[in-house]
């Protein structure tokens, strides 16, 4: 295990320092001069978005709302890296690490725009409503189904199985913190097995519910947990407000290097910095579009915008909560990896009761990242093949995988999951390098129509030249009532 272990990581610092990082660094610097950084100027936009009204769906049912796709892409994005990933990132690359979390995530918000917006223009129907994602773009866009089918094959295997094992490893090491503080002894060998049982059958019983239970779940617990885990943080901010400023200039020291702590230099602040952004927010990624397809709006930019969003609330909100949490707390880097760095930091700032609430939102939050992850691999399932048995297959292995993750180790399961999100992130970031004139073609149409104070609409006809639209169909009775502001919102 200790061979594979290294093995991995070797083959991840050459994927990352030389293919992953570049490749994030150069797309991110572009889309947002060519946008004219959309992610920056149109919040104000984004935060209008969510506010749509979805008719029914082809099978009668109610459509998914702008506001679930954000919330299915939310519970795959707040999850433990918010939480246990941002304190390996400080653990193992100081507190500079957490600079290069915000900056990536800035950067990379005109990337999210971009390919949740593709997502949307190249969706399909199906009986439910609306499915869609890189796979789709890169064969009905770029015309390379082969390069679709190695990004589906990518996504499966990302989120469907590496993510849910750091999922469930973070919820066993979070209970085994909280088992062992209860008792005062070392946490029982039996905690981790029994701990990936529950969290197996618990995820069965939702995944095999289909999208709807998906999105109902989603959107159910993501606000609660997040607020919750908000006001904990304000809480121990507010408590060490006086080392807010130490705390700020010890993140700018370390992340240029003006200041070392322990072994981390300013090469593994950037490196883990950037692998725990994109773990957390999944900008530029590929994940986010497949919950932004299904979503159904009036103007594909409108989910580009609103997936946007999504990674501010991840980065620079709650990633910056827990980071502040442990700062503020003074650790002593390398002592601590994980959950455990963060619960020890708040139980010395709010007490021993605090660790065990932290242990019910990590929970929480990762049960949710299992639910959404789950999705990504269905979506991206249902475009490889049709065949009535590959679902159950499928949902029976990620199932498995659950129970897998709370077993093994902590360095295992994060290493193979940087692994599989290095190769899926190198592939979507090729397509829509190439793809994202056409989401700046969106975006300028979709700012001329706001100015002329429209509700803005799209259909397929107001881009002829482009082939491999499959919705967004001309009606020109809903363009009478766009103009006179009620346009439906299916497409």
């Amino acid at each position: 295990m200790d061979a594979l272990n290294s093995a991995i990581v070797g083959m991840n610092d050459v994927l990352w320092a030389y293919l992953v990082i570049p490749l994030l660094a150069v797309v991110g610097v572009y889309f947002t001069v060519r946008s004219g950084a959309v992610q920056i100027r149109m919040v104000p936009e984004m935060l209008r978005s969510m506010r749509s009204h979805p008719e029914s769906a082809p099978d009668g049912k109610k459509a998914i709302s702008a506001f679930q796709a954000f919330s299915i892409s939310a519970a795959s994005r707040i999850g433990t890296g918010n939480i246990v990933g941002v304190a390996v990132a400080i653990a193992l690359g100081g507190p500079g690490a957490v600079l290069w979390m915000w900056l990536m995530g800035i950067v990379m918000g005109s990337a999210a725009f971009v390919e949740s917006t593709l997502a949307q223009l190249f969706k399909v129907r199906d009986r439910t409503g609306f499915r869609g994602g890189p796979a789709y773009y890169m064969t009905l866009g770029l015309k390379a189904r082969w390069m679709g089918v190695l990004f589906a094959i990518a996504i499966i295997f990302t989120f469907g199985f590496a993510f849910n094992m750091v999922q469930a490893n973070s919820i066993a090491s979070a209970v085994g913190g909280s088992v062992s503080t209860a008792t005062g002894a070392q946490t029982p060998e039996w905690i981790a097995p029994a701990v990936g049982a529950v969290l197996a059958v618990l995820a069965a019983l939702v995944i095999f519910g289909g999208v709807r239970r998906i999105a109902h779940v989603a959107q159910a617990l993501v606000p609660f947990m997040a607020l919750t885990y908000l006001v904990i943080g304000v809480i121990v901010v507010g408590m060490n407000i006086d080392q807010v400023p130490a705390v700020l200039t010890n993140i700018v020291n370390s992340a240029f290097g003006l200041r070392e702590f322990g072994a981390a230099g300013v090469g593994t602040a950037i490196m883990m910095g950037i692998r725990r952004g994109l773990f957390s927010n999944e900008a530029g990624m590929g994940s986010a579009p497949n919950a932004g397809a299904t979503a159904s709006v009036s103007h594909p930019v409108k989910q580009g915008l609103v997936q946007t969003l999504g990674v501010y609330f991840d980065t620079l909100v709650i990633c910056s909560v827990t980071a502040f949490i442990i700062l503020v707390s003074n650790p002593v880097y390398g002592e601590e990896v994980g959950a455990e760095l963060t619960q020890r930091a708040l139980e010395a700032n709010l007490g021993s009761w605090s660790l065990h609430l932290l242990t019910v939102i990590i929970f929480l939050l990762a049960f949710t990242s299992l639910v959404g992850n789950y999705y990504y691999g269905e979506s991206n399932l249902r475009f490889l093949t049709g065949h009535p048995g590959a679902l159950p297959v499928y949902r029976t292995a990620v199932v498995a995988m659950v129970f897998l993750g709370a077993i093994a180790s902590l360095d295992l399961v994060w290493n193979f999951a940087d692994v599989t999100m290095g190769i899926m992130a190198v592939i979507n970031l090729v397509a829509i390098a190439p793809l994202g004139a056409l989401a700046l073609r969106l975006l300028a149409d979709y700012r001329e129509q706001r100015k002329q104070g429209l509700d803005p609409v799209f259909t397929r006809d107001r881009m002829p030249d482009v082939t491999g639209i499959e919705c967004w169909e001309p009606d020109p009775a809903d363009e009478r009532d766009a103009r006179s502001g009620s346009a439906t919102e299916v497409r």
